[in-house]
C-alpha cells in the first residue's frame, strides 16, 4: 500500500490514507508529504475526500467492518482493492512477478536491484524496504520495466498478466482464503497461465509441476538445489564474511558468484534472480556486479546489532516454514552460540492452522519470548493464544511477554543472538531492542 501510495505520489496526485499503527514507514510517508492519519473517521471521511477525482484504494488487510470504507462503498466511491491498481499500473510496463508463499519480497527486492543497475533501469513495487533505495518503491519514468510483487493473500496476484515470472514456494498458507491446499494451488496453476506467451517463467524445484494444468505455449525452467533442476545452486560457501555459490545451468558453470546475504533460501532467491535476469539477455557482469552490491530487505535477516559477544537481527519470517530456514540459518552462521527468538505470531487463523509448525519450528532457537497473537483483520478464536502455542513447543527456556515488557524481560538474561520474529506490529519493539543491547 506503501509503495502504491509513492508511487501516485510521484505522478503529481494528491495522496491520503489511514494505517492501524503509527510505524517508521508512516512517519516516512508523512513526513514526504502524505497525509495519514489513525484513526476510523467513519462518515466523517466524506467531508474530507471528494467523490469527483478520487480513487480509493483498499487492502483486504482492512476488515470488513471499517467504517470509512464502508462510507466511500455507500456513497459510490470509486473504490479498488490494492491488487487491481497494481494491475492497472503494470499493464503499461513490462512487467517482471515474483509470486511464492515465501521469499517472495527477497526475490523481487534482488531483481529490481539487478535490473536497475543496468541502462534500461526498472521500476519497481515491493512489500518491504529494499534496504538499497531505503524504500518499497523504485520509480524511473523513462524505464519502461516494472517488478511486481504478486501476492497470493486474496487471490491478489490474478490482476497481473506479466512478461516474466519467478515462483519462489507454493507451502499451504492464507488457509482462511482458500480453505485448503488444493484452491491455493489452482490460483498458482492460475497465475502461472497468466504469463505471457513468450515470456521466461521460473519456478523452484520444490514445486511438482504435475499438480499444474499448464497451457500448451507455458514453458517452465526450474532452479534450485535438486540435481536436474534448469538452473542449479551448488557449493554454497561463507568466507571472510561473504558468501559464495556457483549455479549450473544446462550449458555452463557459473562459478565463485558473491552474495550479500546469508541462508541457502536466500541464496535460491539469488539463483532464480539470476537465471531469469541471464534468460532475458541481463549481461552476466552486470548481475555479478549487482548481487555484490545488495544490501538486503529490512526486515528480513535484518542484522541489528552485529557485534563479537553480541547480535540482533530482525526478520519477518511468520510462517513455520520461513521460521524454520531463519533459524537454521541463524544457526549456521552461530553454531556455538545461544540463539533467543522473541516471536509475535500473525493471525489466529495462522496459529491455529499451524500450531504442530510453528512449535516445531520455533524449537530450533535455545529461548523463547512470545508475545500476544497479532490479530490483523481478525477476531479471536477460542483456545488459540500464544499462551497454548508455548505449552507446545519443547523448550525448558520459554517465557511469555509483550510489546511493553519485552526490553526489560530480555535484560533479565544472558543473550549472545537476539532473533525478532514476526509479521504484525512486532516491528515497534526493534529499536527499543536494539537500543537496549548495542
Amino acid at each position: 500500500m506503501s509503495a502504491l501510495a509513492r508511487y501516485f505520489h510521484s505522478q503529481g496526485k494528491s495522496v491520503s490514507g489511514y494505517d492501524k499503527t503509527r510505524t517508521e514507514l508512516t512517519t516516512l510517508l508523512e513526513n514526504e508529504g502524505i497525509d495519514i492519519h489513525y484513526e476510523d473517521w467513519g462518515n466523517e471521511v466524506l467531508n474530507h475526500v471528494p467523490r469527483v477525482g478520487t480513487v480509493v484504494v483498499f487492502t483486504p488487510a482492512v476488515p470488513a467492518s471499517f467504517g470509512e470504507l464502508n462510507a466511500f462503498q455507500q456513497e459510490g466511491y470509486q473504490v479498488i482493492k490494492r491488487a487491481k491498481a497494481l494491475g492497472i499500473i503494470s499493464e503499461a510496463f513490462e512487467t517482471f512477478a515474483v509470486a511464492g508463499t515465501h521469499g517472495k519480497t527477497t526475490t523481487s527486492s534482488i531483481l529490481a536491484h539487478v535490473l536497475n543497475q543496468t541502462s534500461d533501469k526498472v521500476n519497481a513495487f515491493i512489500g518491504g524496504i529494499a534496504s538499497n533505495y531505503n524504500s518499497n518503491c523504485i520509480i524511473n519514468k523513462d524505464s519502461t520495466r516494472v517488478v511486481v510483487e504478486a501476492d497470493e493473500f486474496d487471490r491478489s496476484f490474478l490482476q497481473l498478466y506479466p512478461d516474466n515470472t519467478i515462483v519462489t514456494s507454493m507451502d499451504a498458507d492464507h488457509l482462511d482464503i482458500y480453505g485448503d491446499g488444493d484452491h491455493l494451488t489452482q490460483s498458482f496453476n492460475e497465475f502461472i497461465n497468466q504469463t505471457k506467451s513468450y515470456g521466461v517463467i521460473l519456478v523452484n524445484s520444490k514445486i511438482d509441476l504435475q499438480q499444474f494444468e499448464l497451457a500448451d505455449n507455458i514453458r517452465i525452467n526450474t532452479y534450485g538445489v535438486d540435481g536436474h533442476t534448469d538452473w542449479r545452486l551448488h557449493a554454497l560457501k561463507y568466507s571472510e564474511g561473504k558468501f559464495y555459490f556457483d549455479i549450473i545451468s544446462r550449458s555452463e558453470i557459473y562459478r565463485n558468484i558473491e552474495f550479500g546475504l546469508p541462508g541457502q533460501h536466500n541464496a535460491e532467491n539469488a539463483t532464480a534472480v539470476f537465471a531469469l535476469c541471464m534468460e532475458v539477455g541481463v549481461l552476466e557482469a552486470d548481475i555479478r556486479e549487482a548481487f555484490k552490491t545488495f544490501k538486503g530487505v529490512k526486515r528480513r535477516f535484518d542484522f541489528k546489532v552485529r557485534k563479537d559477544d553480541m547480535v540482533v537481527i530482525d526478520d519477518y519470517a511468520h510462517h513455520p516454514t520461513e521460521i524454520d530456514a531463519f533459524l537454521r540459518s541463524v544457526k549456521k552462521l552461530y553454531p556455538e552460540r545461544k540463539i533467543t527468538a522473541v516471536f509475535q505470531p500473525h493471525l489466529f487463523s495462522r496459529t491455529r492452522d499451524f500450531m504442530a509448525g510453528f512449535a516445531e519450528s520455533l524449537a530450533l532457537a535455545d529461548e523463547l519470548y512470545l508475545l500476544p497473537i497479532y490479530p490483523a483483520r481478525e477476531l479471536p478464536i477460542e483456545g488459540i493464544t500464544s499462551e497454548v502455542l508455548l505449552e507446545e513447543v519443547n523448550m525448558y527456556d520459554k517465557f511469555m511477554s509483550t510489546k511493553d515488557s519485552i526490553v526489560e524481560d530480555l535484560k533479565k538474561g544472558e543473550h549472545e543472538v537476539i532473533c525478532i520474529i514476526g509479521a504484525g506490529d512486532i516491528d515497534t519493539t526493534v529499536q527499543p531492542i536494539t537500543n537496549a543491547f548495542e
